[in-house]
């Protein structure tokens, strides 16, 4: 992904708290699954930073999504990181169709081989 050597931050997290962040920096009620929150946007551009920024979960909603999916828990929180880590490398799946197939195939292709590599009891990097 090219972003060796580069930092992120995992928040595990309730529907109460992730609706609450969910509120206050994007302005929508409700918790919602995943949160992304890049360090590289705005003003914080003109330094070299190694933090990515911060991707936040919701247990609750994940668990909730994994047993209407038909997932295992495992599988959905390993998506949902995949989907907040993809959005803080500027992927943007509500800009167009396109752009959301696109975040899409990746999703899926990156979640596929972080359970590969557990399966094999290996971590890629």
């Amino acid at each position: 992904m090219g972003c060796h050597d580069r930092e992120l931050s995992i928040l595990f997290t309730s529907d109460e708290k992730i609706g609450q962040l969910n509120s206050q920096y994007l302005g929508r009620s409700g918790p919602t699954n995943v949160l992304a929150f890049p360090m590289d946007e705005g003003e914080s551009q003109s330094f070299d930073c190694s933090m990515m920024g911060d991707v936040v979960i919701s247990v609750d909603t994940a668990l909730r999504e994994s047993e209407l999916c038909g997932q295992t828990p495992e599988y959905t929180v390993n998506r949902l990181l995949v989907h907040g880590i993809l959005h803080l490398l500027g992927y943007d799946h509500e800009k167009s169709a396109a752009e959301a197939e696109r975040m899409g195939k990746e999703e899926e292709r990156l979640t596929a081989l972080i359970l590969e590599d557990s399966e094999h009891g290996t971590v890629s990097g």
